[in-house]
């Protein structure tokens, strides 16, 4: 279960280690992350305390994807300058690691204020919390990645299911050079998507919703799109992105990102654009009712023939 973060009205996840703190008390086998902390318009050490904290009362289930964020208000919100986006994430990736690899800890950079053999508390539970890098498909971001031997969730807004080949591939190369072992490197792919009793019901509860919000909301840097129907139903092909469709219908979908990609896990982003609750909460039952479960067992046998 993942929680964006966003610094606007239209919004609610502007804190999302507070939103997933409530789900931890009421859940007990779900993992939490973010999705994703921009950590480019934030104190590492208090995302590291935040998502410890999160992390020893839920048992050992927090996660963090950090990325540098597809929306920028932040940066102006906490003062800083857009001119550093890429700068800001780098310097700021690297304390994050270096307080999850250590502590205390004595760190100096750019954008923030030394620490000097500085006490950061809590530790997490987990021997090691997970941290992600969120990748939108820039090789740049790839390659980074790889080179550190960090998870990769990459998002897919619109576009062919291929769209993120390279960014795979440019990973796993850089991975590999820089020392680390590809096939124990996980990956996620996530993206948009819904799950209706038949195909139709799926489209047609979904499309209204999805283009109000890439309207209202997409990631062109506050410009509105507008999506028109025959371009939606384009991207619910097996061929597009959106994973979207009867329930046999999406296990299809996540089953050839698996073939395609590799991938480890698959987040899906439902109700997107203020869809209702009750149509919300039907896809998300479909999905861990009848989609999780086959894709698990599917891709669990194919690993059993590939081993």
């Amino acid at each position: 279960f993942g929680v964006g973060e966003h610094h606007r009205t239209d919004f609610v996840g502007s804190a999302p280690s507070v939103v997933l703190a409530a789900a931890a008390q009421a859940t007990t086998n779900i993992r939490l992350t973010s999705a994703v902390t921009v950590l480019g318009s934030d104190d590492p050490v208090r995302v590291w305390e935040q998502f410890a904290t999160l992390d020893q009362f839920s048992g050992g289930r927090a996660e963090i994807i950090a990325g540098r964020g597809s929306y920028t208000e932040s940066f102006p919100l906490f003062g800083y300058d857009l001119a550093d986006y890429a700068d800001l994430f780098r310097e700021k990736l690297d304390l994050l690691l270096r307080i999850r690899a250590q502590n205390p800890i004595t760190w100096n950079g750019r954008f923030r204020p030394a620490l000097d053999t500085a006490d950061v508390g809590p530790r997490a539970m987990q021997e090691e919390l997970p941290i992600w890098v969120g990748v939108g498909g820039t090789p740049a971001s790839a390659i980074s990645t790889g080179r550190l031997g960090l998870p990769m969730a990459m998002a897919l807004l619109l576009g062919p299911i291929t769209y993120h080949q390279q960014t795979i591939d440019l990973y796993r190369e850089a991975a590999q050079q820089a020392g680390h072992d590809p096939a124990t490197l996980r990956t996620s792919i996530n993206l948009h998507g819904y799950v209706g009793r038949t195909s139709q019901d799926a489209r047609d509860t979904m499309y209204p919703y999805f283009a109000e919000g890439m309207m209202a909301n997409n990631h062109q840097r506050g410009r509105g799109f507008a999506i028109p129907r025959a371009a939606f139903q384009a991207q619910t092909s097996p061929n597009a992105g959106l994973v979207v469709g009867s329930p046999q219908e999406v296990i299809e979908k996540l089953l050839a990102y698996h073939e395609l990609y590799g991938l480890d896990r698959a987040l899906i982003q439902i109700g997107f654009g203020g869809m209702p609750q009750k149509d919300v909460l039907k896809a998300i039952e479909l999905l861990g009712t009848e989609v999780a479960p086959a894709v698990r067992r599917e891709v669990g046998s194919r690993k059993e023939q590939a081993a």
